[in-house]
């Protein structure tokens, strides 16, 4: 192993647990939550986008996400009419779902690719297309802060829900295979794909990649790099409000929605990565209920993990699961 900013030796990685931190309701919370966005959704909109690209349709589809929001997502499938596996891809820290055609990896392999725009969210690298209506308290500028001292209001309450929202709306499109879901993303969309894994029954397979906010606790005191260093600026400013923090982080770390994800997983982190740490990653890991579970370690890699070697090896591990159509 290469010196960087790992936390601790690739040994000791593999030994690391974290601390339980559920809430007593936190089963009420997201059953209620995923309920409540359920009550007031709208039908989705799926309509054709204008593109270059003739090899794959591509299309724009609004759903109903966090209290009938409208969420956008651009899908990018097959010509074919058969019904399809679906790879529902989330998006890292602000990053957008792009331009129409700009993603087109899985819809290469024969997958219905699903990139779902992270509200309010899109001026990093990719430009993004949805709102976040829903004003909060103090926080510093970011998402990570917004709404942070009460976990009904918190910004990734919200997002979260959209992510299981959108599983809804996936399942019911005609050319999608219901049976065969799969959620995958990098830094903040990991823990998109966690959150989804653990609360959605049609998630079938998960492929979560240096996700963010697990082991909440640790990870705020240790992070050298944004965006999680928004809490500890929070916190620097906010004085003995580290209890509410804690217990908002309890409701969305990737560590404790590991302990109800039964479903194949793949997770990979990298030693070098400053963004999520890889100690954090290991909580998750280690705590996954799966049967079937395997942790890629790139041990020469920051947040960018095993880039497009990574991809090809997601690929091959997806098709022994689902199959090749």
């Amino acid at each position: 192993m290469t010196s960087g900013v790992t936390d601790m030796p690739l040994e000791e990685l593999w030994r690391h647990r974290a601390p339980r931190t559920c809430p007593a309701d936190f089963e009420d919370f997201w059953n209620q939550t995923i309920e409540s966005a359920r009550q007031a959704a709208q039908p989705a909109d799926l309509r054709r986008e204008a593109s270059p690209v003739s090899t794959v349709l591509i299309e724009n589809l609004t759903f109903s996400g966090y209290a009938g929001d409208p969420i956008q997502a651009q899908i990018v499938r097959p010509t074919t009419s058969a019904p399809a596996p679906a790879v529902l891809q989330f998006l890292d820290y602000g990053e957008g779902a792009g331009l129409p055609g700009e993603r087109l990896h899985w819809a290469s392999c024969g997958y219905v690719s699903v990139i779902m725009d992270s509200r309010g969210q899109g001026t990093r690298l990719t430009a993004g297309h949805t709102a976040d209506p829903h004003g909060t308290g103090p926080s510093v500028p970011g998402f990570m802060t917004r709404g942070i001292l009460d976990p009904e209001t918190f910004y990734y309450r919200r997002l979260y829900t959209d992510a299981l929202r959108l599983v809804d709306a996936v399942a019911e499109l005609p050319f999608v295979d219901a049976s065969r879901i799969a959620v995958t993303g990098r830094g903040q969309g990991g823990s998109l794909a966690l959150a989804a894994a653990a609360l959605h029954r049609r998630v079938a397979a998960a492929m979560p990649c240096a996700p963010l906010l697990c082991d909440a606790g640790r990870s705020i005191v240790i992070t050298p790099q944004p965006p999680i260093t928004e809490i500890t600026r929070f916190l620097s400013v906010h004085h003995g409000r580290e209890p509410e923090v804690l217990r908002t982080l309890a409701y969305t770390d990737g560590a404790e929605l590991a302990y109800r994800v039964t479903i194949p997983t793949y997770m990979s982190t990298s030693l070098m990565d400053g963004v999520a740490m890889p100690s954090t990653a290991f909580a998750a890991f280690h705590n996954l209920a799966s049967q079937d579970k395997s942790l890629e370690v790139y041990e020469h890699n920051a947040h960018e993990g095993g880039g497009y070697r990574h991809w090809l090896r997601q690929v091959e591990w997806l098709r022994e699961r689902f199959g090749s159509d």
